[in-house]
């Protein structure tokens, strides 16, 4: 994928298009070069191996996903009303997916668990593009609530041996009363990671690009992938397939055929390429091969950061 970078380098945009690339990975790879910002952001390995769901679930169903070494169950909170418990869902989306890497590369950067939410999320998800009103508000209130109220449990296979990891993400979160609609009506503006999670992110956090998620930030299996990989490929010692159910079992949950998922999956394979120049993976009739890659992000710019 490293050509369409090539090509836009030498040649521009329009030479990119005319050598039949698609016009959206052009316009995502340009987008992501042309971004001068060098933020970093952070996200735990564990998400780096599995995933959320892309659309909204019934609220009071548990997610569960598959993946190479990882298994995720997802279980829905729940808020009182009128007395009553009324289920909120899980986490879902692309919104939901910005808003874990937002929890995550704060509480890195601060070195405490403790994470403003309200003004601080809003500006920024208008750093990721996003304008701060209206609908896009409405739905990040909605998927802060939903992760602010989940629980996790990922399971980890290494050889014989299986780990458990089973917390919420946040331990605790201060929701307010917004009476300016175009905020959102009920917001958190802080909240604290759990300590088990803040933990093990301190031990296996994942660089990312600031400027690559921007560029795919209202896809969400892209995030996925893209993720997947950073986490993947510069550990790699040699070239390792990956099938197809493989692949379907991680970033394909509630797709049906094969074929329908290879059909979404690949040109989100290519956004996901198109934001990370470096990483070389190659299509076969039976899956990928990943390929050993430099990191997104170079060791040297973590330590500086």
């Amino acid at each position: 994928m490293g050509e369409v970078h090539d090509i836009l380098t030498a040649r521009g945009k329009q030479a990119a298009l005319e050598v039949g690339l698609g016009r959206d990975v052009v316009e995502t790879a340009a987008t992501y070069m042309s971004n001068e910002e060098s933020g970093i952001g952070f996200l735990y390995s564990g998400w780096c191996q599995s995933a959320l769901p892309h659309k909204r679930q019934p609220d009071d169903s548990i997610w569960q996903i598959e993946g190479e070494r990882i298994s995720l169950l997802v279980e829905p909170g729940a808020r009182v009303e009128g007395g009553k418990p009324v289920r909120v869902g899980v986490p879902y989306g692309s919104r939901a997916r910005l808003i874990l890497i937002y929890l995550q590369s704060e509480a890195l950067r601060t070195g405490k668990p403790e994470v403003e939410l309200g003004r601080s999320l809003r500006h920024w998800f208008g750093k990721m593009g996003i304008t701060a009103g209206g609908k896009a508000i409405r739905d990040v209130r909605d998927q802060a609530e939903r992760i602010s109220r989940c629980r996790l449990s990922f399971h980890v296979t290494a050889g014989k041996r299986i780990g458990l990891v089973q917390q919420n993400i946040v331990e605790t979160a201060m929701f307010v009363d917004d009476e300016d609609a175009r905020q959102g009506g009920l917001f958190a503006e802080t909240a604290r990671l759990s300590e088990g999670f803040f933990h093990e992110l301190k031990k296996h956090p994942v660089p990312l690009e600031d400027s690559a998620i921007k560029a795919i930030s209202n896809n969400s299996q892209a995030i996925d992938i893209y993720c997947w990989l950073a986490y993947r490929l510069h550990a790699l010692a040699a070239p390792t397939p990956i099938s197809w159910p493989a692949l379907k079992g991680q970033f394909g949950q509630g797709v049906g055929r094969p074929r329908d998922f290879r059909t979404r999956f690949l040109p989100n394979l290519s956004l996901a390429l198109a934001v990370y120049p470096a990483a070389k993976v190659e299509q076969t009739d039976v899956g990928l091969v990943l390929h050993p890659s430099r990191p997104p992000v170079a060791p040297k710019m973590i330590a500086v950061r």
